[in-house]
């Protein structure tokens, strides 16, 4: 299998659910992966159990600095990179008048800023190697109100500044043969999910109330993966600027 074959991809939030099944893939694929996570630790387990060339670089997304230093790890190590995968993300689920100020710029700094400083970082590379894609993980929270957003007033806003985003920078640098596109997941069982209690993913489809008309009514980290796949690989040569919506017909709503 070699959909990204010769490609070098940076993958953040790699450490567990959609980063970590997108790592797996892309390395099935043939691309050379950085996977980058602020959970180190966890980071290099979990990338010592995959097939591939993959290595493991910590990153805080929200830190210039950090991605200075993973751009310089993919050129030390790859030669350059080809494609991004802006993965990573928390969620709060608190409304506007719970949420604190802290709270809020902690949620923007992780999903909005960590993809605005990973692009800026990564441009000028894909710049050098005359083209490149940018996948950019938003959600249907960035899309659509109500329960979608799981009450998380920061969230839904960080997620919708991301789609904004990514048709901006589509724009900007579609001269240079770089592409830009969002990814929108609607309900997936992951690490995130487990974290508030919600233990499998038929727990997670009778959570959302039957929100997800398709069956199980919730989806797996490698549904995303496959869909980070189509706009990274040579398939999407002609796709930019777009909202790949992954939710089982949740948006239908």
């Amino acid at each position: 299998m070699s959909r990204l074959a010769g490609k070098v991809a940076i993958i953040t939030g790699a450490a567990s659910g959609m980063g970590l099944a997108a790592a797996e893939l892309f390395a099935r694929e043939g691309a050379k992966v950085v996977a980058t996570d602020v959970v180190a630790d966890v980071l290099e387990k979990e990338v010592a159990g995959l097939a591939g060339d993959v290595i493991a670089v910590p990153l805080d997304v929200a830190s210039a600095d950090a991605w200075a230093e993973v751009v310089a790890a993919a050129v030390s190590a790859y030669g350059g990179v080809d494609i991004l995968v802006n993965n990573a993300g928390i969620h709060l689920a608190k409304g506007i008048l719970e949420t604190e100020l802290d709270e809020w710029d902690r949620v923007m700094a992780i999903n909005t800023t960590g993809v605005w400083l990973g692009m800026k970082a990564v441009i000028p590379q894909m710049k050098a190697r005359g083209g490149g894609s940018i996948v950019n993980c938003s959600s249907i929270a960035g899309i659509m109100g109500g329960a979608a957003d799981g009450h998380g007033a920061a969230c839904s806003a960080s997620k919708g500044a991301v789609r904004s985003l990514s048709k901006h920078a589509a724009q900007w640098f579609a001269a240079d043969n770089i592409r830009v596109n969002s990814v929108h997941p609607g309900a997936v069982f992951t690490g995130m999910a487990q974290a508030i209690g919600i233990t499998s993913r038929a727990a997670m489809a009778a959570y959302d109330n039957g929100n997800t008309p398709l069956a199980p009514h919730a989806g797996e980290p490698m549904d995303i993966a496959y869909g980070y796949l189509y706009l990274a690989s040579d398939e999407s040569k002609f796709v930019t600027g777009e909202e790949l919506v992954i939710d089982g017909g949740w948006i239908t709503h």
